[in-house]
């Protein structure tokens, strides 16, 4: 055998680096490694850069700062595959930091990481990517960013991955999405309503409920709401609501099928199906709360439609709805109220509440704890109430009305504004306005009068108007000082405020002390200056501005210048003259005030026998013979020697006795200023109206019964006067010489002896409307004034038909009792100069 050569080892060759284990322990070595050409370390650096940052927040912060992000998202883009991926997981990781999001969209990563969802690209990719893109959506620029890169497509094609980490960071990432309308409409559009239905079927709860959810989302879209029911999705929602197993998932299911129930079509298909019964089995079967509540929004949801309260009633729903009042949980109790309120738009369900008794337990629910729970009861009281007084009835068989009116002191705003509608709708009955009215109903709406927010002003004024049907409401209002902020809601810029305002203020001008207060707070320029604008009259301001004149006639003459036949004046009457535009028209008491002026008089109108108090005098004799009788005493049995000290004692008593009367007299006095102001009585005025009835009533004939008036008128005040003679008829200078008698502006028109056109007519007129003749008054100009009479023949003409009515002037100072036709020259020459 030959001798074994040694084998010689091959030189390595001279250009090749021998491999270099390296073992770091610090992260900005391998962040250094980040900027590697070698695929091999990029890869290992990747993978070591997503193993530290996963171990926590702290973590992602210290590679923040060492500058791991911008490489990172160059990375991802990288040729080599196992590269990209650990970059991809690095990144995907790192994102759920704040500051690591705010460098992603900062650097534009969003068409890099939306490419890294494309099929292309293994299961592990896809779940980083998607985990990245979900941290990421969270923001709202960032869903734009992602919606704008077309992010939403690929995302809806990963729902089928056979990967439920990818299906569940993909669907997450959908539902943050579709928080904005555009996304939804274009899950619509890019089809992705059947993999979200069948991510329902997945054996993993948190997919399941993010796909609810994001159903939930996408269905408050109407054209979703119809691409869902034609995907089916209400029968696998019914499906899941019948299975125990998914009872975790029932509140979800609940929550899409009361968007869909919005629709007509889904209430009947549901219906069709046998649904709605499932539906109120929720209702009354005693599950979590959460489940109640949401049973009951479906139901609500369902009611918005009248056909599906038609078909809700026919389930008697009602009786469902009664037994979740008794459920000790203010939500149920909230969402309950609610849907009662929507269910109440059906006549027949409103019956239905009162049957079933289930007012009393709503109206005990105004007494919680709870603002929402409150205003939610008060809601569903003022909707089963509208027009329905055998409910009224019931709330106040419930002692409802004294809640009420304590709720129109609550805080919330809400509260208010249903109580105020509620009692406005119970004031129809007497029984129930009085009780309201006993309980300080209008003193308590002073202060809803006054609040900021429109729906409680509109309730309010409403509520005042229902109460004020009555003298005792009006005058609670007048005494609570409702009225001064009721007539500032006339100049609210909302309409029905104002339109509810109008109509409070034409109610509570029904008697004349409400409409003389009202005209001094300067409730007539308000309304004045409303009809002038074309664009704030009403119906309703117009209504009460005539209301308001009518309840106060001394107002409405000096304004109009015309009393109607049907405008009755009565005692307080007065002409204060033609008002300017623009002027207020003083009241009486304001007037009798002013200072004797040259100003012509103001006429009034008052018969009212004056009042004999002699309670001053009786005092004063009963004290003074009660003096006397204790004199007489003391001197009869007092001796000689006592008489000086009986004399001094009586001196004290006097004095004594002195002081006491001062005293009375003092609060007599002063009780007599707080009486209010009367204007004065006028006998002679009161024995005319004695001397026209005796003369006028008798006569049966309209016609006779005018001229006999219109004599006794133009006797009264100095008889006939020729038309050529006027000037020499001295009636200022009479006037003049009363106003100085009685030291006041203010005439009665019963002192007036002389008199010309407007005084006669105005004398006519008040003495007419006394005795019951018809007649109307009308003031021109130059001190001209007259009265017209509607007066027709006696017989029917030949065809048998009673002539019309002719209007008439009556005159009172050239021919007294002369009627002349309106529309001849005569009464146009009696009515001009």
């Amino acid at each position: 055998m030959g001798k074994k050569v040694k084998k010689e080892t091959e030189a390595p060759a001279k250009d090749v680096f021998d491999p270099l284990p390296i073992e770091s322990k610090k992260p900005a070595t391998v962040v250094l490694m980040l900027s590697s050409p070698e695929e091999d370390i990029l890869a290992k650096a990747c993978e070591a850069i997503y193993k530290y940052a996963e171990k926590g927040d702290d973590n992602k912060s210290t590679l923040v700062g060492l500058g791991a992000v911008e490489p990172l998202s160059q990375l991802i883009s990288h040729q080599d595959q196992l590269v990209r991926r650990n970059a991809v997981m690095a990144l995907g990781v790192m994102a759920t930091n704040s500051d690591v999001k705010r460098l992603l969209v900062k650097l534009d990563i969003f068409p890099s990481i939306i490419l890294k969802l494309s099929p292309e690209e293994d299961v592990v990719v896809h779940e980083f990517a998607t985990l990245c893109l979900v941290s990421l959506s969270i923001e709202f620029t960032s869903k734009v960013k992602i919606f704008e890169s077309d992010g939403l497509d690929p995302l809806i094609k990963l729902l089928s991955s056979p990967d439920p980490d990818v299906k569940k960071n993909s669907v997450e990432c959908i539902y943050n999405l579709v928080q904005d309308l555009p996304s939804r409409m274009a899950v619509r559009e890019l089809n992705g309503i059947p993999p979200l239905l069948e991510l329902l079927r997945s054996e993993f709860p948190v997919i399941q409920q993010l796909a609810l959810r994001t159903l939930e989302s996408i269905t408050t879209e109407a054209g979703t709401r119809v691409a869902f029911r034609e995907e089916q999705g209400l029968d696998r929602l019914l499906e899941l609501l019948a299975n125990q197993e998914f009872s975790d998932l029932h509140m979800e299911a609940l929550q899409v099928i009361s968007n869909c129930l919005q629709d007509s079509e889904a209430t009947l298909l549901i219906h069709e199906t046998g649904g709605l019964e499932k539906l109120l089995q929720f209702i009354v079967t005693p599950v979590s709360p959460e489940v109640q509540m949401n049973a009951a929004t479906a139901i609500s949801r369902a009611a918005q439609n009248s056909e599906n309260r038609k078909i809700l009633h026919e389930h008697d729903v009602e009786k469902a709805l009664v037994s979740l009042l008794a459920v000790d949980h203010d939500g149920v109790r909230i969402t309950t109220c609610r849907t009662v309120a929507v269910m109440s738009e059906n006549l027949a369900c409103r019956d239905t509440f009162r049957h079933l008794e289930g007012i009393r337990p709503i109206v005990l629910l105004l007494s919680s704890e709870s603002e929402e729970v409150r205003e939610a009861a008060a809601l569903a009281l003022s909707c089963l109430t509208n027009g329905n007084q055998l409910n009224a009835y019931a709330v106040y068989e419930a002692e409802g009305d004294k809640l009420l009116v304590q709720q129109l002191q609550d805080r919330c705003q809400g509260v208010v504004a249903h109580a105020a509608a509620v009692l406005a709708n119970m004031a129809a009955q007497e029984t129930l306005r009085c009780s309201a009215l006993a309980h300080g109903a209008m003193r308590a709406l002073v202060e809803p009068l006054q609040a900021a927010d429109a729906r409680v002003l509109a309730s309010a004024a409403l509520a005042v108007a229902a109460l004020a049907c009555d003298a005792d409401g009006r005058a609670d209002l007048r005494d609570a000082g409702g009225l001064a902020p009721l007539i500032k809601l006339l100049s609210s810029n909302s309409a029905e405020v104002r339109s509810n305002a109008c109509w409070a203020v034409r109610i509570c001008a029904s008697d004349e002390p409400t409409a003389i207060e009202m005209c001094r707070l300067e409730a007539l320029e308000t309304l004045q200056e409303i009809n002038s604008s074309p664009n704030r009259r009403s119906k309703f301001s117009e209504a009460a501005l005539q209301r308001l004149l009518d309840s106060n006639l001394s107002v409405k003459y000096s304004l109009t210048g015309h009393l109607s036949s049907t405008n009755i004046t009565v005692d307080g009457f007065y002409d204060p003259g033609k008002a300017r535009a623009g002027q207020r028209v003083l009241t009486l008491e304001e007037l009798s005030k002013q200072e004797v002026n040259q100003h012509r008089p103001v006429i009034a109108v008052n018969g009212k026998p004056e009042q004999l108090i002699s309670v001053e005098l009786t005092d004063d004799k009963q004290q003074d013979g009660l003096v006397s009788t204790r004199s007489s005493s003391v001197l009869s049995k007092s001796s000689t020697k006592t008489l000086n000290r009986a004399k001094s004692r009586a001196r004290k008593e006097d004095e004594k006795q002195k002081d006491e009367e001062d005293g009375r007299a003092e609060a007599e006095a002063a009780a007599a200023a707080e009486k209010p102001w009367a204007p004065p009585c006028d006998a002679e005025f009161q024995d005319l109206v004695t001397e026209a009835a005796k003369a006028v009533l008798p006569l049966q004939d309209e016609r006779e019964q005018c001229v006999v008036l219109a004599k006794l008128v133009s006797d009264t005040m100095g008889g006939a006067v020729d038309r050529e003679k006027l000037h020499h008829f001295m009636w200022e200078l009479h006037l003049s010489e009363l106003k100085l008698e009685l030291q006041s502006n203010i005439i009665p028109i019963g002192k007036i002896k002389k008199g010309t056109f407007y005084h006669r007519a105005l004398l006519f007129k008040v003495l007419a409307d006394r005795i019951g003749v018809s007649c109307s008054l009308v003031r021109g100009d130059y001190n001209r004034a007259w009265n017209e009479v509607r007066l027709t023949e006696d017989s029917p003409k030949a065809s048998g038909r009673y002539p019309r009515p002719q209007t008439y002037v009556v005159d009172l100072m050239h021919t007294p009792g002369n009627l002349l036709r309106s529309d001849l020259p005569a009464a146009i020459q009696y009515q001009t100069i």
